[in-house]
């Protein structure tokens, strides 16, 4: 191939090896030939990913160009850029000879390539799972300390009653699938830069089954599931901590034709408050004093998080950098209130007021 592997990508000299995959990711996602792209033009993507991503390939490369590489490309065997062996693709099936060199290299061209094809990555289903879903259950730091029962409803797919989710009646009978006369299975194939590929899938006339019913559920289609609403309940626990995840198995979609459901993820948001602020276990409060409660020492009360009244003592020398704890009046009995006291001298002094604090001053 001729051209610049750097232009092919799209990347500069100095790219790093991440930004070269990333590059060759996007591309070869958008020329692959399997999902109509241009085969030329995946072809040389591949090429050039597989001599750049390689650390001594591309330091060759660097070095000597393009020419270091001729008569050694791709389809060369082991000697050249592809580890395969004499009897590669193209030759009655999957014979090949990787002899442990430069298989990080094309890993990701095999991920390429076997996207969509019921390969490595993305494998054909022929009943659906139901599909996992997702809730915001959004609540307040007091609900989150105490704990809550929650109860909602969502839209989604539910098993149809009237099949109990088959998508037929199976009292009616079947009929052999004509397409696959009746294995269940079909060959299938495909064409790629790597040769020409035979595999066995399932048949999507009758979805593997290799029967057909003779009556189709009205209700449903014959999907075994249609929308609707559903109700779920769940706990939220004592000290749930804002952003944690609740798995509820089974409470998602309903899956087609009878199979099993997926499962709801409820997210856990817990909205600012306006006093208190949360720091693992412990809840922090800023509380308003006065110059003479510090200097007295005095016993002070507060309404705590979860709507008590919380009884505290300034101690005597107190400094205003300090905190006061509250043992067990956190998120959770191991968790602490902690009071951090705002203390401001006040805007207007009368006469009497500052001889008085003068006279305290000589006598302290």
């Amino acid at each position: 191939m001729a051209g610049d592997y750097y232009k092919v990508l799209g990347v500069s000299r100095d790219a790093s090896p991440e930004e070269i995959k990333k590059a060759y990711h996007k591309l070869a996602h958008k020329y692959h030939p399997d999902k109509g792209g241009d085969e030329k033009r995946f072809k040389e993507l591949s090429e050039a990913y597989q001599i750049l991503s390689n650390q001594e390939k591309r330091k060759t490369y660097d070095t000597y160009g393009s020419n270091a590489f001729k008569g050694a490309g791709f389809g060369a065997g082991a000697q050249g850029g592809w580890p395969f062996g004499q009897g590669g693709f193209g030759q009655g099936g999957f014979n090949m000879n990787f002899g442990g060199e430069d298989v990080g290299d094309i890993k990701d061209i095999f991920d390429i390539f076997f996207d969509g094809m019921g390969g490595t990555t993305r494998r054909r289903k022929t009943y659906k799972r139901g599909g996992d879903l997702e809730l915001i259950a959004e609540i307040t730091l007091e609900e989150a300390k105490a704990g809550k029962i929650i109860e909602t409803s969502f839209d989604t797919f539910l098993k149809c009653k009237t099949c109990e989710g088959v998508g037929h009646d199976a009292s009616a009978g079947f009929d052999t699938c004509s397409h696959c006369a009746g294995r269940g299975e079909v060959k299938e194939d495909r064409f790629t830069f790597f040769g020409n590929f035979s595999q066995v899938v399932p048949c999507k006339k009758c979805l593997g089954n290799g029967q057909i019913p003779k009556k189709t559920c009205s209700h449903c289609k014959g999907s075994g599931r249609i929308k609707g609403s559903k109700s779920v309940k769940f706990e939220i626990r004592p000290g749930i901590e804002d952003g944690q995840i609740i798995k509820l198995v089974g409470q998602g979609e309903s899956g087609e034709y009878a199979q099993e459901p997926g499962d709801l993820y409820v997210r856990v948001k817990v909205k600012p408050h306006s006093v208190f602020v949360r720091r693992g276990n412990d809840v922090y409060a800023t509380v308003p004093a006065s110059i003479t409660d510090i200097l007295l020492a005095r016993k002070k009360t507060m309404k705590g998080l979860g709507g008590g009244t919380v009884t505290y003592n300034i101690p005597a020398g107190f400094d205003l950098r300090d905190e006061i704890r509250v043992k067990g009046e956190g998120m959770t009995r191991s968790g602490d209130l902690v009071i951090q006291l705002d203390a401001r001298s006040p805007k207007h002094l009368s006469s009497k007021a500052k001889k008085l604090i003068e006279d305290l001053e000589k006598e302290i």
